[in-house]
C-alpha cells in the first residue's frame, strides 16, 4: 500500500480536495446558520463527512462495476462536474441548487423547525456533496489510493479547525480575503477539470482504436 506514497500526489489531491469542499467559502453560511440558533458540532460534521466520503471512495468503484463504467469514463463526467463548480465560485452564479431551498420557494415554507444543521446542510450537500464524491472517483483515475486518503484525511483536520473557529477565520481572513481565496481556487479548479478532461479522454480514445483493431 506505502509503495505507492507520493507526497507530490498527496500535495496535488490536497488543493482539489480544498477546492471543491471550499470549506472557506462556507464560512458565511456556517456563521449565518449559528446565527439563527441551529447547532453546528464541528467534531461530528468532520466524522461523519469523513466516513461518507471513504465509504464512497471504495464502494463507488463497486457501483462503476455494476453499471459497466469505467473509471476513465467517469473521470471525463467527473470533470465536467468540476468544471461546473469552478464556474459556480469564479462567476458567482448557482448552477446546483439547494434543495431545502427549492422547497421552501416553492411551497412557501422551510422544510421544518430543524434546530440541528450538522447533518444538513454542513455535511450534506455543503462537504460530502456530488461534487466531492465526483472529484473523490475522478482522482482514482490520476493518483494511488493511498495518497488521495492522506489528502483527504488533511482536509478533513483542515474542515474541522475552519468549523470549529469559523468566526476567528472570518475575522482574520476578511470577506474580502474569503472571496479572493473562492475565485483562486475556482481558477485552479477549472484548471485541473481540464487536464482531468484531456488526459481521460486520450486514454478512452486509445481503448475505442485499440478495440476497433481488434475486430
Amino acid at each position: 500500500m506505502f509503495t505507492n506514497f507520493n507526497f507530490q500526489q498527496i500535495l496535488s489531491a490536497f488543493i482539489v480536495l480544498f477546492a471543491v469542499i471550499d470549506i472557506i467559502g462556507a464560512i458565511p453560511i456556517i456563521i449565518d446558520l449559528k446565527d439563527k440558533g441551529k447547532d453546528v458540532n464541528a467534531l461530528k460534521a468532520t466524522l461523519i463527512s469523513f466516513l461518507l466520503l471513504l465509504g464512497f471512495f471504495y464502494a463507488g468503484d463497486i457501483l462503476l462495476r455494476l453499471f459497466h463504467v469505467d473509471i476513465e469514463s467517469f473521470a471525463v463526467a467527473g470533470a465536467f462536474v468540476i468544471f461546473l463548480l469552478s464556474l459556480e465560485m469564479i462567476l458567482d452564479i448557482e448552477i446546483f441548487k439547494n434543495q431545502g431551498r427549492i422547497i421552501k420557494e416553492v411551497t412557501g415554507k422551510a422544510q421544518g423547525p430543524i434546530k440541528e444543521a450538522t447533518l444538513v446542510p454542513l455535511v450534506f450537500p455543503l462537504l460530502a456533496g456530488a461534487g466531492s464524491f465526483t472529484t473523490l472517483l475522478s482522482l482514482r483515475a490520476e493518483y494511488a489510493s493511498v495518497n488521495i486518503i492522506v489528502a483527504l484525511i488533511l482536509n478533513m483536520l483542515w474542515v474541522y479547525f475552519v468549523v470549529r473557529m469559523t468566526r476567528k477565520v472570518e475575522r482574520v481572513l476578511g470577506k474580502g480575503g474569503i472571496y479572493l481565496i473562492r475565485k483562486f481556487f475556482g481558477i485552479i479548479l477549472l484548471a485541473i477539470s481540464v487536464k482531468l478532461f484531456m488526459s481521460n479522454i486520450t486514454l478512452l480514445m486509445e481503448q475505442i482504436e485499440a478495440s476497433t483493431k481488434a475486430i
